[in-house]
């Protein structure tokens, strides 16, 4: 890759990646171990966090692509990128949906216990495999850089 393309890629990857770390895997699960917040209101903020979070990781994917696409990548970049964008059009067209009719239902009022839902798992499941990309994905830049 070129190295302005290689530079942009690489920071744009590795804040996706942070913010990923950083909101999936630190503040998701610690904030309903807050006094006070209860499944409800845990609920809320997750939604408005991960929606923020959802589209920011859009924009970040839409730099990432553009600035891969004009640095002439390599077969592993775009591999990666592609692995990195299908499973969070992935999250945000299959998981999301469903996740969000469960929380519709708890913050009406329904027992969180009669909706248990597999979707968080593949969430989950998902964000992992996500990391894996993005993390794979901004060493290979770096490695372009300094290779």
């Amino acid at each position: 890759m070129n190295p302005t393309s290689a530079a942009v890629a690489g920071a744009v990857t590795f804040l996706w990646l942070g913010m990923v770390l950083a909101i999936s895997f630190l503040e998701a699960p610690l904030k309903f171990r807050a006094p006070g917040v209860t499944i409800p209101v845990g609920l809320g903020i997750g939604r408005i966090v991960f929606r923020a979070l959802n589209l920011t990781e859009a924009v970040l994917a839409v730099v990432a692509l553009v600035a891969t696409a004009v640095g002439s990548p390599s077969a592993a970049i775009v591999t990666l990128l592609a692995v990195a964008a299908v499973v969070l059009a992935g999250q945000l067209l299959v998981v999301r949906p469903r996740l969000n009719r469960r929380s519709d239902a708890v913050l009406a009022g329904e027992d969180p216990a009669l909706r248990r839902s597999r979707a968080h798992l593949y969430y989950v499941g998902l964000e992992l495999v996500k990391v894996v990309a993005l993390l794979a994905l901004g060493c290979t830049v770096l490695a372009t850089t300094t290779g």
